[in-house]
């Protein structure tokens, strides 16, 4: 996008991972022709963020992490603002850095935010100022890791993921304009409007209606562009510039070096089982690397907290997540959030136990999946699973059916490669707030088509094409009479919380239904009155509404959604607009103390029905085939299984194509995806040429999508979200794969190729042995 009048900025990062900023000379910078100002933290003294407001515009006082934004320069060109970017000179303190969460969590480690206590804080969360942990959440239930002394079997592992990049094809960019009266106009590359505008106006203090939000076609997301991003800094940086607009535009090599990235975590598991596979008791710590800031991950970590025992009904269990500052580039939400997370403990822990107990791997998940009434961690431990929330045996049986799971796999050729099955369950619901509330409005236009008017993000999910289904299905009406708007505003469309999490589907499918409720009931009404009918007597068809049991007895929308026009002139009735909401509204917080939901109505003063922790939950499955080579530990999948409860299948195209990315996406995290960092805490893999993303040539040959539909009562059509739950289960069903066919563990993702044959070197040593005896055998050696 090009602009009159626009400038461009570039930012000057920091070469230090810790260090207090003494001076920043730019007045070289200011020399280079075009240059037209030069910002630092000085400027700008705010704290952003969603959760935690701890994320700093320009370093303030101190540097973070090497890759923190210190300085940015406007100038008329990409290339004056790039050659003054070089010519600023910044002195540092230099202070002890921290890399490691755990040594973060020392004592007698360097503090990063000494302000923490200062900062504003969102009510679900509890960072601990004076130490490095941005928030700590705590899951009890029953008698906890007390219930271990009652277990015939009890297995303790360490569990590992790194930091990934979202990888999204669009960078982030943002223009700015920052208007003489106070009006600041943004066009950014973000997955929602109405987030960063109120997020922005609450840090900057500007009143939140004087901010307008545009978001055209994003390329992509993932979580990496929820929340507020540099919108404050480009916003800020048009003001210092004479209230031009601004550009700011990060390559790919800035956007891995200073853009928030996915959360890694260190975990120390432990779960114990009965004789018959039953789950007795489950323990687990995670501890995620926040980065410099984490005023989103902080959410991730609390959600893999509160839903750390997925799909299963665990008696006794204490799960507790802790989010910890270090000296590197910081996180926000990830394709998952948390539930990857989750799964890649729980799901591995059930896997070593059923080999352990010499159990079918179905079967023992069968015999532990929740069951409708069950109590559910998801959903916050007093709600009950209903019955309409999903088959979770029939999810479980078809998955082990299409892998066929129990038949080993065709052996190939080449005696040193060994193929192996494996299979994981997962479960994704919405972690948002209580009060994350949507809006949507359709209205008829003069030829009787109609416009969908929503905020939800549209960057390569689909979900807006399936509202225009819900719509042409809900009036009867052709796909192509219903419009829906490439550019998103806060300016125009009705307000959505984010477009996040998969909920869209369910939350702004249930407004935009009650919208269409709403029109319809105006045409009925309307046309009683043409009809001479009560309005509970007609009903739509192919355009036109009709009087039931007699279709002869009929008028066009046309002839309505404008008023009804008589034969001497005289109209009633007038523009067709229907409005409708969704609220969470059985939705609370989460208790402190227990990290269960709390009950409806406190305010009541007796105990009433339980609240829930999310709207709504999505049973899967990842079934894998894959080809391990013993001498070189490289992993080929050969065949993906996915299997979902959808409630209601809206899109098919869309939904499989969903699952297929989704399965790509988490065989990418599973075997290679990572950042890797100096020794400075620096990323030293910023671009896709290190840091290896799937290709064409390792999808799999055959990718199998199955879909359940149980509908939800309260979903659009009985319809569900499950755009996320399509990566989770692939990490451990892979994982699964090596532990039952080469008795190998593998708890650290990813498993690449050095990782997979150091694993079997180190635990299967007669493997290796063998698969080279058969290699020279092979070659005639």
């Amino acid at each position: 996008m090009e602009f009159p009048g626009l400038l461009y900025a570039k930012i000057l990062t920091s070469n230090e991972p810790h260090a207090y900023i003494k001076n920043i000379d730019y007045s070289k910078a200011l020399q280079v022709p075009g240059v037209k100002t030069v910002a630092t933290g000085k400027d700008f003294p705010y704290r952003i963020g969603i959760y935690v407001g701890d994320r700093d515009i320009l370093a303030i006082d101190k540097a973070l992490w090497v890759g923190h934004p210190v300085a940015a320069v406007v100038a008329e060109s990409w290339r004056a603002a790039e050659k003054a970017i070089d010519l600023i000179e910044v002195e540092y303190d230099p202070l002890p850095p921290v890399f490691d969460p755990e040594e973060a969590l020392k004592p007698n480690a360097p503090i990063l935010h000494p302000d923490l206590a200062k900062y504003k804080v969102s009510p679900a969360f509890k960072p601990i100022p004076g130490t490095n942990i941005a928030n700590i959440f705590k899951q009890k239930k029953g008698e906890g890791e007390a219930a271990f002394d009652k277990a015939d079997l009890v297995i303790e592992q360490e569990f590992s993921i790194p930091n990934i990049h979202h990888a999204y094809m669009e960078t982030w960019a943002a223009i700015a304009h920052y208007k003489h009266n106070g009006d600041i106009e943004i066009w950014t590359s973000a997955q929602s409007p109405f987030a960063p505008r109120y997020l922005m106006a609450m840090s900057l203090g500007i009143p939140v209606g004087k901010i307008k939000m545009r978001i055209p076609y994003v390329g992509g997301g993932f979580g990496g562009k929820a929340g507020v991003l540099f919108e404050p800094l480009a916003a800020m940086l048009s003001k210092k510039a004479g209230y031009r607009p601004v550009k700011l535009m990060m390559s790919r090599a800035e956007q891995m070096r200073s853009w928030p990235i996915a959360p890694k975590y260190k975990a120390k598991a432990k779960i114990g089982f009965s004789k018959d596979g039953r789950i007795v008791a489950y323990y687990a710590r995670f501890i995620f690397d926040g980065g410099a800031f984490a005023d989103y991950a902080v959410n991730v970590a609390r959600t893999a907290g509160y839903a750390c025992s997925g799909a299963y009904d665990i008696p006794n269990l204490y799960c507790e997540s802790v989010t910890v500052y270090t000296n590197k580039i910081p996180t926000t939400a990830i394709r998952g959030f948390g539930f990857p997370e989750n799964h890649w403990v729980i799901e591995q822990l059930i896997e070593m136990g059923a080999i352990e107990l010499g159990m079918d791997p179905v079967k023992i998940r069968s015999i532990n999946l929740l069951r409708p009434g069950d109590p559910h961690s998801t959903l916050g431990y007093g709600a009950p699973l209903r019955a309409d929330q999903g088959d979770y045996q029939g999810v479980l049986k078809k998955a082990a059916e299409l892998i066929e799971i129990n038949k080993p796999p065709e052996q190939p050729k080449e005696p040193w490669k060994i193929r192996a099955k494996g299979l994981a369950y997962s479960v994704k619901g919405p972690s948002q707030p209580p009060n994350a509330v949507d809006a949507a409005i359709v209205k008829f236009n003069e030829d009787a088509s109609v416009d969908i008017l929503v905020s939800t993000g549209n960057y390569g999910q689909g979900t807006v094409n399936a509202f225009r289904m819900l719509v042409a299905e809900a009036f009867d009406i052709p796909l192509e009479k219903v419009h829906i708007t490439w550019m998103n505003s806060t300016e125009w469309m009705p307000y959505t919380w984010q477009t996040v999490g998969s909920r869209s589907l369910f939350t702004v499918g249930q407004a935009l239904m009650r919208a269409v409720e709403d029109a319809k009931r105006k045409i009925f009404d309307l046309a009683s009155k043409v009809l001479k009918v009560a309005p509970d007597q007609l009903e739509l068809k192919e355009g036109h509404v009709v009087v039931k049991g007699e279709p002869w007895l009929k008028v066009p929308l046309t002839e309505l959604v404008m008023g009804y026009v008589y034969p001497n002139g005289q109209t009633f009735g007038g523009p067709i607009i229907g409005v409708g909401v969704h609220y969470p509204g059985t939705s609370t917080y989460l208790d402190p103390d227990t990290g269960q939901a709390l009950p409806l109505n406190p305010e009541l003063g007796k105990e009433t029905e339980p609240g829930h922790a999310t709207v709504f939950i999505t049973p899967g499955a990842s079934g894998v085939e894959i080809e391990v080579d013993l001498l070189t530990g490289e992993i080929k999948v050969l065949k993906g299984v996915q299997v979902y409860d959808l409630g209601k299948v809206i899109n098919p195209l869309t939904a499989e194509g969903q699952s297929i990315g989704g399965f790509v996406m988490g065989m990418s995290r599973a075997l290679w995806e990572q950042i890797i960092y100096d020794e400075r805490g620096g990323v030293a893999n910023p671009n896709f040429s290190f840091y290896y993303l799937a290709r064409m040539k390792d999808a799999p040959d055959e990718i199998v999508s199955y879909f359940l539909e149980t509908p939800q009562a309260d979903g659009p059509f009985g319809a569900r979200g499950f755009s996320e739950n399509v990566m989770i289960a692939v990490m451990p069903a892979i994982a699964n794969a090596l532990r039952r066919s080469l008795g190998i563990n593998i708890t650290t993702l990813p498993m690449n190729p050095e990782r997979v044959w150091r694993a079997i070197k180190e635990q299967r040593p007669d493997l290796l042995e063998k698969a080279r005896k058969a290699l020279l055998e092979w070659r005639g050696e």
